[in-house]
């Protein structure tokens, strides 16, 4: 079966009028895209921003008539959009065309992160089964894998690990099959501690070796290693949490910062850590530190 999609160029001011007219007209789907490769970065809290070149694509059966769309819409809201492009789209097995552009991924020396559908590349390897799913954390992007690359550095054996922002659990079970004793999770997000316990499973951790947790519910426990994989603000308002439940001499590391933005959160933990020059990725950067005595 094929399908029809239009693509029309608007500003935000006009999107959620478009989206509710091509929903109105029967799309079956309206996504939001960038139309020029403009990035959104930390959004303020309770806001939803879009790119100022704004692409909304409508999906419609094929035989649906764009024609009546297009007239409908600037009859409905004239000059809602710059310009409109309507294309057939075939049929695919959507699912197994998405599984296609995920591959193992190797991060430092021997840590592997690795989708369930592909062979492992290296058996002998520390191997993290995981699936892209709905909390954050994959692997694929530099946040994740600044972490990663830092984890695989640290000598965790027997260690116990904590993991502020858990999201997938990627962070605390990539310590524990690398070494770690214990690894704590801890996220606001009951999907993401759902996630977590989840690929612990699938990772054959062992009962009681991870544990999951609200903030509100953080057991008083020091890490030997704590990881931080959130955004800056957040980063900065917690320095002084993450510092209290780190032993001294336990050791750091922050991401999820742009590079813009690691003066201001290194300064935020300097009070209490040892810090360590930035490592840069790709605009984004990791944080590391050893916890002073004090």
């Amino acid at each position: 079966m094929s399908w029809i999609q239009i693509k029309l160029d608007t500003t935000p001011d006009h999107s959620e009028s478009v989206e509710d007219l091509l929903l109105e007209c029967g799309a079956l789907a309206v996504t939001f895209l960038d139309g020029c490769d403009q990035p959104l970065y930390e959004p303020d809290l309770g806001t939803t921003p879009l790119w100022n070149n704004l692409r909304i694509i409508g999906l419609f059966t094929a035989d649906a008539d764009m024609d009546a769309v297009i007239a409908h819409l600037n009859e409905t809201i004239p000059g809602s959009y710059q310009a409109h492009r309507v294309e057939i789209v075939e049929d695919k097995d959507w699912e197994r065309e998405w599984m296609t552009h995920f591959h193992p991924m190797q991060f430092g020396e021997r840590l592997w992160v690795c989708p369930s559908w592909k062979e492992v590349p290296d058996a002998n390897a520390v191997n993290l089964m995981l699936d892209p799913g709905l909390a954050f954390g994959t692997g694929t992007h530099p946040t994740t894998a600044l972490c990663l690359k830092w984890l695989d550095a640290q000598d965790l054996a027997g260690k116990q690990v904590i993991d502020y922002g858990c999201g997938s659990g990627i962070l605390a079970i990539g310590a524990l099959l690398l070494g770690a004793e214990h690894a704590l999770g801890v996220d606001t997000d009951p999907q993401a501690l759902e996630a977590s316990r989840d690929n612990a499973e699938r990772n054959k951790i062992a009962s009681g070796r991870l544990h999951v947790c609200y903030p509100k519910d953080t057991p008083d426990t020091m890490a030997d290693v704590m990881v931080a994989n959130i955004l800056a603000g957040p980063l900065m308002s917690l320095a002084e949490t993450l510092a209290s439940h780190t032993k001294p001499g336990g050791k750091l590391a922050l991401s999820g910062i742009l590079s813009e933005q690691a003066e201001d959160v290194l300064a935020a933990y300097e009070p209490w850590f040892e810090m360590d020059p930035v490592t840069e990725m790709d605009g984004w950067v990791r944080l590391s530190g050893v916890r002073r005595n004090n």
